[in-house]
C-alpha cells in the first residue's frame, strides 16, 4: 500500500512539473530497481500528453498481455514472479497524437538473497584460546561479507588479532574477556545496495581465579579483621570461605561470618588463628587462595611442675593454641613471694622446660607462657612448688628382655629414668666370671649410651655385671645382671690350626733339606751327620795315623759313598758326602772300613 502511495505521489509531481514547463515529457516510474527473485512488481510509464505507448525489453517489444493501458497518458508493465530472465533494460516509447515521440529506459535487477543459511548465532570460547565465528552467507549474483561491532567495521588485515578470513569467518586470537559481546555479519549483493545483517553473540568463559592483596593478617586479641577475596570467572563462580585447620565452612552469621564475599572475624581469639581459604567454584573449575590470620598463642593448659634439687621441670599434657603460627619458645617465670620481681628464662621449644640453678628446699611461685612470631601469649595459672635437695641419679635400668648373646659377645639396652639433681656424666660398667678368685673388670661408657656391649668373654662361663650412673653429686646404686656364655661350638681350635701349620712347615723343611743334601752336599741333614759321625764315624779309619799321601781304599769307588781325607795347606779336611752308592753282592773289609766289590 505504501508503494502505491509513493508511486501516485511521484506521478502527480511529474505531471505538475510537465505542465509548468509546457514541453512533452515521458518517464518510467518504479519504486525500486532491484527485484527479489519470485517477487511481483510494476513499471509505470507516464507521458505529459496523450499518445500511444509501446514497451520493449533489451530492444525487443514486450507482448501485450504484460502491458496495461491506464489512460491516454500512462501505461503499466507488470512483472510477476520475477525470474532471472526478467532482469534487463526496459524502454517505454510514447507516440504523441500531437506529433512526435519520446522514449525512456530503466534497468531492472533481479537478485536472490543474501541469506545466512544455518549460521550459528551463539558462540562460547574459553579465555586465551583462539576463536573462529563462521558467517555462511550466500546470494546471487554474488555476495560480499563484512563484520561489524559497535557500529565499527572490523578490518580484514592479516596479522590483526581480530580479523575476517577469506572464507568470511571472523577470527579472534587469544580471546579476552572484552571480546565478549554482539557482532554483526553483513552480507550484500555485489554491486547493488541490497544488504542483510545477522547478529551473532560471542560469550567468553573464564575459569575461576582468586586474588587477595595480603597473604597474612597479624591481629591483636579482641580486635576485628576482614578478609576480602576478589574473584573472576565466567560464569561467575560461587564463593566459599573455609578454616583449613578445623575444616569448618564459614557461614553468614555469628562472630565469624561471610557477607558479600568478605570474611569478618570479630573479637579475635587465639583459636581464630590459622589459614583461611577463599574458594571459587564454577562449572569450569575451582580456584582457591589462602590467607593466614596470625595472633599470639593461648595460655598453656594442664601444666605440671616437677621439683628437682636446683631446678624445676615443667611438662605440658598438650601444646597451647598456637595462634596460627608455630610456637618458637616458652618463657618460664619464678619468684620467691608475691612481693618479689619475676625472674624468667626463654627456652626454645625443642629444649627441656627447666629453670636454671635454684636454692634447694625453697618455695617458689611459677608460671609459663608460649611465644610465636607475633608475640608472647597468656601465662598459665601460677603454681606453688618447693625445690628439692642435691642428690645423685637413680640407678639405671637394664632390659633383660632386650639382652642378646652372640657367641662370646653381650649387648643389653640401658635406660636412665632419673638423672638426679644434675646432668648425667657417664656410666661405670663392672663385670667378672662367677667363679672363685675371678677379678672385676671395669669400663666407663658415655652418658648418652643406650646399649652396653661386652666382647671377648670366656666360653662356657657364668658372668655377673653391675652398671652405675654418675653425675656431679655422686653415683647411683648398681643395676645388676647375671648371664651365661654358652660353650664354644665344636670344631678346630686355634691351637689345633697352629699345630697343623707347624707340622706342614717341618715336613716341607725336611723335604727341601734332603733335596739339598742329596744334590749339593749341604743343608741341615749334612750338618747333623757331620756332628754325629764326625772323624770317628764307625767303619772308617782315622787319618791321624798318617800325615802324607792319600788313603787308597781298594775296591772302593772314591766318588761314591766314601769319606775322603785330604791334606791341604798342612791341614786335614774331612769331606762327608750323602751320595749313596749301590750295594754289591759281596762286601770286603779293609781294616775298620768296609769295602764293597762289584
Amino acid at each position: 500500500m505504501m508503494h502505491h502511495s509513493t508511486l501516485l505521489l511521484r506521478m502527480t509531481v511529474w505531471l505538475v512539473l510537465g505542465q509548468m514547463s509546457g514541453t512533452a515529457e515521458i518517464d518510467i516510474i518504479s519504486i525500486k530497481s532491484d527485484f527479489a527473485i519470485g517477487a511481483n512488481h510494476m513499471l509505470l510509464c507516464k507521458a505529459s500528453d496523450d499518445g500511444e505507448f509501446t514497451w520493449m525489453k533489451d530492444g525487443k517489444e514486450i507482448v501485450e498481455e504484460k502491458v496495461t493501458l491506464m489512460d491516454e497518458r500512462s501505461s503499466k508493465l507488470d512483472i510477476k514472479n520475477a525470474s532471472w530472465e526478467d532482469a534487463g533494460s526496459y524502454t517505454c516509447l510514447c507516440t504523441f497524437e500531437s506529433g512526435g515521440s519520446l522514449q525512456t529506459s530503466k534497468n531492472i535487477y533481479v537478485y536472490d538473497g543474501p541469506s545466512f543459511n544455518a549460521t550459528q548465532v551463539y558462540h562460547e570460547f574459553m579465555k586465551g584460546q583462539d576463536g573462529v565465528v563462521p558467517c555462511l552467507a550466500s546470494g546471487r549474483p554474488a555476495v560480499d561479507v563484512r563484520w561489524w561491532r559497535d557500529e565499527q567495521a572490523i578490518p580484514s588485515r592479516e596479522g590483526d588479532r581480530v580479523t575476517r578470513l577469506q572464507d568470511n569467518s571472523l577470527r579472534i586470537k587469544s580471546v579476552r574477556r572484552d571480546d565478549a559481546g554482539a557482532y554483526s555479519c553483513q552480507a550484500s549483493i555485489r554491486g547493488r545496495p541490497i544488504k542483510k545483517n545477522l547478529q551473532i553473540s560471542v560469550v567468553v568463559n573464564e575459569a575461576p581465579e582468586v586474588y587477595v592483596s595480603a597473604g597474612e593478617e597479624r591481629v591483636s586479641w579482641g580486635s576485628n579483621v576482614s578478609l576480602s577475596c576478589n574473584v573472576t570467572g565466567h560464569p561467575f563462580p560461587q564463593l566459599y570461605w573455609i578454616h583449613k585447620q578445623s575444616r569448618n565452612n564459614m557461614n553468614s552469621s555469628g562472630r565469624v561470618h561471610v557477607r558479600d564475599g568478605v570474611l569478618t572475624i570479630e573479637e579475635v581469639a587465639p583459636s581464630d588463628g590459622g589459614l583461611y581459604s577463599c574458594m571459587a567454584v564454577s562449572t569450569l573449575g575451582n580456584a582457591s587462595r589462602d590467607v593466614a590470620v596470625l595472633t599470639r598463642p593461648g595460655p598453656p593448659q594442664e601444666v605440671s611442675v616437677t621439683p628437682r634439687a636446683t631446678s624445676l621441670v615443667f611438662s605440658l599434657k598438650s601444646q597451647p593454641i598456637s595462634g596460627g603460627t608455630p610456637i618458637s619458645s616458652f618463657v618460664l617465670q619464678w619468684r620467691l613471694g608475691s612481693a618479689e620481681k619475676w625472674e624468667e628464662i626463654v627456652v626454645p621449644v625443642s629444649d627441656p622446660l627447666a629453670t636454671p640453678s635454684l636454692t634447694p628446699y625453697t618455695n617458689y611461685t611459677v608460671r609459663l607462657a608460649a611465644m610465636n612470631s607475633v608475640g608472647l601469649g597468656q601465662y598459665s595459672t601460677t603454681q606453688e612448688v618447693r625445690s628439692q635437695g642435691i642428690r645423685e641419679p637413680d640407678r639405671p635400668v637394664l632390659s633383660s628382655d632386650g639382652m642378646k648373646i652372640d657367641g662370646n659377645a653381650l649387648s643389653v639396652p640401658v635406660a636412665q629414668l632419673d638423672r638426679g639433681s644434675s646432668p648425667l656424666l657417664h656410666y661405670i660398667v663392672r663385670y667378672r666370671e662367677e667363679k672363685e678368685g675371678a677379678g672385676w673388670k671395669e669400663e666407663q661408657r658415655p652418658a648418652g649410651t643406650s646399649v652396653i656391649a661386652l666382647s671377648d668373654l670366656a666360653f662356657g662361663e657364668d658372668y655377673r655385671m653391675e652398671v652405675k650412673s654418675v653425675n656431679a653429686n655422686g653415683s647411683s646404686s648398681p643395676a645388676e645382671l647375671s648371664f651365661s656364655v654358652s660353650k664354644e661350638p665344636a670344631g678346630m681350635t686355634k691351637g689345633g690350626v697352629v699345630a697343623i701349620v707347624l707340622v706342614i712347615f717341618l715336613v716341607l723343611l725336611l723335604v727341601v733339606d734332603a733335596t739339598c743334601c742329596y744334590t749339593n752336599n749341604c743343608g741341615l741333614l749334612m750338618f747333623i751327620a757331620a756332628k754325629v759321625f764326625g772323624r770317628k764315624t764307625p767303619g772308617h779309619k782315622s787319618l791321624e795315623e798318617g800325615t802324607n799321601g792319600d788313603l787308597n781304599l781298594k775296591g772302593l769307588d772314591a766318588p761314591r759313598g766314601s769319606i775322603h781325607q785330604q791334606q791341604s795347606e798342612g791341614k786335614l779336611k774331612n769331606e762327608i758326602t750323602c751320595d749313596k752308592a749301590p750295594l754289591t753282592k759281596n762286601e770286603k773289609h779293609f781294616g775298620d772300613i768296609p769295602t764293597m766289590e762289584t
